[in-house]
């Protein structure tokens, strides 16, 4: 058997938990979800589900990893009986299928970051006119397309990959702990800064409406759209129902008060999404691009097109995508410790056999997405809208319903007597979450069913 790593400090495992809450999620996912959700109507709807959903859940998911020191399968195998190690391993298919793809997106972002040293945004995108004009696209569109497919593409996603590898094969202390100690305080500072500098353009008035001033009537006639889109969310930028959580946890000891840990990483993690909302939406708006583009790119049509125009764009993106392709490092590298503990916990491979096998067969799965986008939008459906909320429900049925007692015990260690409050923690997580779980994933699959059922089913019919 492998000795289990610990981490060093408290303030490690904070920095890893916000780490892999502060990545791809709140940068690339956040926005062009809050877009197409309307702006403010979004947001509302996803705070609420990060205050009333989020927060419970990761006390969940803490208590599980803490009490069993096991990887997702090992630690639900222990408390739900031999039956239940098969949806522990949902959480590790979640993290293979999420980060496989994750990675190409990451690429991206370090793709344009590298764009900007060559020449100016402007001056790529007048590269791409003659393109754009003969498709019918803008030079954006024309441009994204470019560089997120193909042989560039492909190389990206190899060296992303290859970083994340290498850390987590270091180890938790000198690999996860050390690298977060330094990405993360450098993303938030940068991050502030940026938000500082968007609010003093012209627009950012008419941007900041959009983004906090809600209108109820388009929450009640979009609910059906928010729900899925907000819980999804909520679970993506939290990295709940991924097993990242559990397996973080794993490695505490039961001094830690794990309600004020929780508390500290939903904290930083909320904020920083809204810190980018405030952000992106001032630069799309001083831009004149549209903030509600339905597609994947989305962030990259817009913030290209903004960096484009405005004074010092250069600079101010190179700032920008520099900052998100570390906060994507840190996020991918907790969804390769969830599959590479696994291996080591439970088959007893050495940490660098782990994380290299593991991360090359994720590798390999992301690689069909360097060809077509098609693929991105497949894998990304499903573990968004499916594995997330379903691993998530079942670990909350889990809790609340099979073995609750050790649940509150073990939050208790660190904190003290909860008394009524772990009473209406597991009451919490036995009805009102379980019943949104429950709607978010059934609407969530009649959402990918429609998605097969019509764009990846024209796909295939164009082969």
């Amino acid at each position: 058997m492998v000795q289990r790593e610990t981490w060093a400090t408290r303030s490690g495992f904070i920095l890893a938990a916000v780490g892999s809450a502060v990545g791809l999620g709140n940068v690339w996912r956040f926005p062009f979800v809050t877009g197409e959700g309307g702006g403010a109507a979004f947001l509302l709807v996803y705070l609420l589900f990060v205050a009333l959903i989020g927060f419970p859940a990761i006390l969940v998911e803490f208590v599980v990893g803490r009490k069993t020191e096991r990887n997702p399968v090992g630690a639900l195998m222990e408390l739900g009986g031999n039956a239940w190690k098969y949806i522990g391993g949902v959480f590790i298919v979640t993290g293979f299928v999420i980060l496989s793809y994750y990675s190409v997106v990451a690429g991206w972002f370090i793709r344009y970051f590298l764009e900007g040293f060559t020449n100016s945004y402007t001056g790529h995108l007048a590269g791409y006119e003659a393109a754009a004009e003969e498709a019918g696209q803008p030079e954006t569109v024309m441009m994204f397309l470019d560089l997120s497919t193909g042989l560039d593409a492909f190389v990206f996603h190899t060296i992303f990959m290859a970083l994340t590898i290498g850390i987590v094969a270091l180890g938790i202390r000198r690999g996860i702990e050390l690298a977060v100690k330094v990405m993360v305080p450098v993303i938030i500072v940068l991050l502030v800064g940026l938000a500082i500098w968007a609010g003093t353009l012209a627009e950012a008035g008419q941007a900041y409406s959009y983004y906090l001033n809600p209108e109820f009537g388009v929450i009640v006639e979009n609910w059906t759209e928010l729900l899925p889109a907000a819980a999804g969310q909520a679970f993506f930028t939290l990295s709940l129902g991924m097993g990242v959580m559990v397996t973080y946890a794993s490695y505490l000891g039961e001094d830690r008060n794990l309600g004020k840990d929780g508390g500290i990483i939903i904290g930083f993690d909320t904020a920083i999404a809204f810190l980018v909302g405030l952000i992106v939406f001032p630069i799309i708006f001083t831009a004149g691009a549209d903030p509600g583009q339905d597609t994947v790119g989305a962030i990259f049509f817009s913030l290209t097109e903004a960096f484009a125009g405005v004074p010092g764009g250069r600079w101010l993106g190179l700032l920008f995508f520099g900052t998100v392709s570390i906060a994507a490092l840190s996020s991918a590298i907790s969804l390769l410790e969830v599959v590479t503990a696994y291996v080591i916990d439970e088959k007893g491979v050495e940490r660098w056999k782990a994380a290299l096998g593991m991360g090359g067969v994720i590798y390999l799965l992301g690689v069909p997405v360097t060809y077509d986008l098609i693929f991105l939008d497949l894998l990304d459906g499903f573990a968004d809208a499916i594995l997330l909320v379903f691993g998530a429900l079942m670990l909350m049925i889990l809790v609340g319903w099979i073995a609750p007692n050790f649940a509150i015990e073990e939050l208790e260690k660190g904190i003290g007597d909860l008394g009524q409050l772990g009473v209406a923690w597991i009451w919490l997580v036995r009805i009102p979450i379980i019943i949104v779980l429950v709607v978010s994933l059934a609407l969530g699959i009649m959402e990918y069913v429609d998605f097969l059922s019509g764009d990846f089913a024209g796909w295939l019919e164009d082969l």
